[in-house]
């Protein structure tokens, strides 16, 4: 049995909060604490040494030599560079010393010496001459190889566009000549004066309507008799024939 119709003389009430004032998460404090850079980051924990000792120049010039080497495939590495460097250096230091030191041996180079040096240089010349003629060769065998295949492709793209522009052309032609024999057609058919038509029907008047062949087989009935018998009366026969036959 339901108490909702009885009346509620003791309601019930709040009581008071034992606990003490409530605050929401989003109220209390966060973030209380910076955060540092840590060793390796950058910051004060990284010391001045490890940087000082650092040459960030050579590490940017061997990364870029790495990088144009594998690009372009012939590109002096940077390692290649310091050892240039350095023949070039030992060559100017030792060469002064050796002619010095001979000098002081025997005085004067001797004229022979002197002649088989000097030959030996022209040969180191004419052979360096010699290799350079014959990469110049080779790089103009491909610059006319490069050039003939340009010329090719040039041929065989002006003869798609002939072919393409005499294939229009022909259409062009064709369309206009149909449209001359319709127009000439029209000229000599189209006027009813110089041409008798037929306006004769073409149809019957009933093609249209609604209802058609209502009154088929209506002439072909004959008249009715009367009988009196029932065996030989008309009905008796359609009868027999239709369910006995």
């Amino acid at each position: 049995m339901t108490t909702a119709h009885r009346p509620t003389f003791d309601p019930a009430r709040g009581k008071e909060a034992q606990r003490g004032p409530a605050f929401h998460t989003r109220m209390l404090p966060a973030h209380t604490q910076l955060k540092f850079r840590k060793a390796g980051q950058g910051g004060a924990g990284d010391g001045e040494d490890e940087l000082s000792q650092t040459d960030l120049a050579a590490e940017l010039l061997a990364a870029e030599a790495v990088h144009f080497n594998k690009k372009n495939g012939g590109a002096p590495t940077a390692d290649e560079d310091d050892e240039d460097a350095e023949h070039t250096t030992l060559a100017g230091l030792k060469r002064p010393h050796q002619i010095e030191g001979k000098e002081g041996e025997d005085g004067e180079e001797d004229l022979e010496a002197k002649r088989r040096r000097i030959l030996a240089e022209t040969r180191e010349m004419d052979a360096d001459d010699d290799d350079d003629s014959a990469e110049d060769e080779d790089d103009d065998s491909d610059d006319s190889d490069d050039d003939d295949e340009d010329a090719e492709l040039q041929r065989e793209l002006e003869r798609v566009r002939r072919e393409r522009e005499e294939k229009k052309r022909k259409e062009e032609e064709a369309r206009a000549k149909e449209e001359e024999e319709a127009r000439e057609r029209d000229i000599a058919l189209g006027n009813p004066l110089l041409n008798k038509q037929d306006f004769t029907m073409k149809r019957r008047w009933d093609d249209d309507v609604v209802f058609k062949n209502q009154a088929r087989g209506t002439e072909d009935k004959g008249k009715k008799e009367f009988v009196n018998d029932m065996i030989r009366s008309d009905f008796h026969r359609r009868f027999m024939s239709k369910y006995v036959r």
